[in-house]
């Protein structure tokens, strides 16, 4: 019984390891957008995602700008599942050079739940990018 328990116990402690390494091995690669934004500032945000041939983000969150919550000047793209977006996600902040009008972005939020899907690909794909920001929250 012990030796089943020892198992057990070194097998869930080797999938936490994977996942801590997968989040670590996310958050570096796209530290390396963030440290070359200058390739990407001024550009269209299909740049970026195209150069992002190792993973592509899952969902996106628009943000609206601070007092007028009918405009969006940021998106937080996440990497993970949506429902494990809340807690310790890896995002990649894009700033956008021109502001979006939230009912705009509430469109697809409420057709694709929030998921990264070919249709956002395409809306921000022609977005021009102000700043790059990666960060684990």
């Amino acid at each position: 019984m012990k030796k089943i328990f020892k198992i057990i116990s070194l097998f869930i402690l080797m999938l936490l390891s994977n996942k801590i390494n997968a989040q670590i091995d996310t958050l570096n690669y796209l530290k390396q957008f963030e440290a070359n934004k200058a390739q990407y500032i001024g550009q269209p945000f299909s740049k970026l995602l195209q150069d992002m041939t190792q993973i592509q983000p899952k969902t996106v969150w628009g943000i609206p700008v601070f007092n007028n919550i009918t405009i969006i000047n940021e998106s937080r793209f996440k990497f993970c599942k949506k429902e494990h977006s809340f807690n310790n996600a890896v995002i990649l902040e894009i700033i956008w050079h021109n502001e979006i009008p939230f009912s705009e972005i509430k469109y697809y939020q409420n057709k694709n739940q929030f998921y990264f899907t070919d249709e956002e690909r395409l809306f921000y794909g022609s977005k021009i990018v102000k700043d790059i920001k990666v960060y684990r929250w």
